[in-house]
């Protein structure tokens, strides 16, 4: 019988593609990380893990944490990559992440891992509370710049102040939890109530406001630090100011989903969010990281900001979270942005 040598070729061909297709493992990534640096995270990862394909699902703080925990019973996630460390501190307590201690872990600063052997989660980066004052358009309105959270209740910036809504922005919940911890509950849910007089709108992004300070659509957008630094590098006629009393924290973190069926890949996706690599892309978006010595200083970064973060009781803020925020809702929804 003479053999057909193209066909058998092309027939080897294709069993070897389908093998390579097969070989190839999806993983499912859930993340409040800023869109604009995904496709550069995973292209990085791929460098090194070529067969592992990142299939992002992105979103806010408030609305990944929500969603994974009404997959409670059917997760679909297979990672939580960059979610703040308070709501992943709400999943562990729901037995919904993964123990793993990644390779290199001990390299990293200790508040930046969870106190369990082996972790539930591993920090990644750290972003930080302030308030974005544009110079031009708050001359234009008359106002003077604050040096406190107390300050904005002014009635001198009625309607010239945004910031996010807590139930869908990791930087709006961290406001909300520091005033709490900083005035007590009582004068915490006080201040906000003379803050809200104030408020123009609540964002469901935590960059949002300093963006729309930055573009000069507001005078003062409440948001986080680098955002604030970033812009003013930009160009805009942006002042950073660090409230006296003390600013709000919280950091991005890691986790593997409990029950996920891509256990090794994921495993090796959490092993590359703690190298020095990684690290050194988080210091592009965020001026404090959690590899020591890695974290250049940021061009307009405030002076004196690190000295002001809080030291954040993060298991009040995990375990009352869902009490916060129903609080907070009930209270000042009225004036959030349109989902």
């Amino acid at each position: 019988m003479k053999l057909n040598v193209s066909k058998i070729t092309s027939l080897l061909a294709g069993v070897v593609f389908a093998t390579s297709v097969a070989a190839e493992t999806e993983l499912t990534v859930y993340t409040a990380v800023e869109a604009e640096d995904l496709a550069r995270y995973a292209a990085t990862f791929n460098e090194t893990n070529p067969d592992i394909k990142i299939n992002w699902v992105r979103d806010s703080t408030g609305i990944i944490t929500a969603k994974l925990l009404a997959e409670r019973d059917n997760p679909q996630a297979d990672v939580v990559w960059g979610l703040a460390a308070t709501s992943l501190l709400l999943l562990k307590s729901e037995g919904m992440l993964e123990g793993y201690s990644p390779m290199g872990v001990e390299k990293l600063d200790a508040k930046f891992v969870d106190g369990d052997n082996p972790p539930a989660w591993v920090g990644m980066d750290a972003w930080v509370a302030s308030v974005c004052y544009n110079t031009v358009e708050a001359e234009k309105a008359g106002l003077t710049p604050p040096t406190s959270w107390q300050d904005l209740t002014d009635p001198q910036y009625a309607g010239h102040l945004i910031m996010p809504n807590p139930n869908s922005s990791g930087t709006g919940f961290l406001d909300v939890s520091s005033w709490l911890q900083i005035f007590g509950e009582e004068g915490g849910w006080e201040y906000m109530d003379a803050l809200h007089n104030n408020i123009a709108r609540y964002t469901h992004s935590g960059s949002k406001p300093c963006k729309l300070a930055a573009a000069g659509e507001i005078p003062i957008g409440i948001s986080f630090a680098f955002r604030g630094a970033k812009s003013k590098a930009a160009g805009a006629p942006l002042e950073i100011i660090v409230p006296s009393e003390g600013v709000g924290w919280d950091m991005e973190a890691t986790a593997i989903v409990a029950g996920t069926a891509n256990l090794e890949a994921a495993q090796k996706l959490v092993d590359f969010t703690v190298t020095l690599g990684a690290n050194e892309m988080y210091n592009t978006g965020y001026a404090v990281v959690a590899y020591p010595g890695v974290a250049k200083p940021v061009e307009h970064f405030p002076e004196g900001l690190l000295d002001k973060m809080i030291d954040n009781d993060f298991e009040f803020a995990a375990n009352n979270r869902a009490a916060i925020l129903k609080e907070w809702q009930s209270r000042y929804d009225g004036k959030s942005d349109p989902k």
